[in-house]
């Protein structure tokens, strides 16, 4: 049964997540509606939720390269801390922007719950 959940974790960070983005970013480059200001929020969330999955494929990157951080590393939880705080902003505005229609309404939060989610379990696992 343990095994299970955390397949389907990996399955949805790894996979599932990238390709919501990727869809999102998709379906804003062919908006045809004008931009609202709750479609402005949208957006906002879902780039900070983008550049938190940025930053944590980037900090995996760095970590090969670096042959990984020691336990506790000040930079690894200066990482996991910047990455968490962007995704809970991008929480907050997608959150907001959940009012009115946009191409991003739900990419948005899902986008910002699932790097919080990585970010969360990243820092336990640590």
């Amino acid at each position: 049964m343990n095994q299970a959940i955390f397949v389907l974790f990996v399955i949805g960070i790894y996979i599932a997540l990238p390709a919501v983005m990727i869809w999102g970013w998709v379906r804003w480059t062919k908006r045809r509606e004008p931009r609202t200001a709750f479609s402005t929020l949208s957006l906002i969330g879902f780039t900070l939720g983008t550049v938190s999955g940025l930053l944590a494929i980037s900090a995996m990157l760095y970590a090969r390269a670096v042959g990984g951080f020691p336990f506790y590393d000040a930079s690894l939880m200066r990482i996991y801390r910047w990455g968490a705080l962007l995704s809970l902003a991008a929480m907050v505005f997608a959150i907001i922007g959940l009012w009115r229609p946009s191409p991003l309404r739900w990419h948005a939060p899902v986008c910002a719950v699932g790097t919080l989610v990585f970010w969360l379990a990243a820092a336990a696992g640590e």
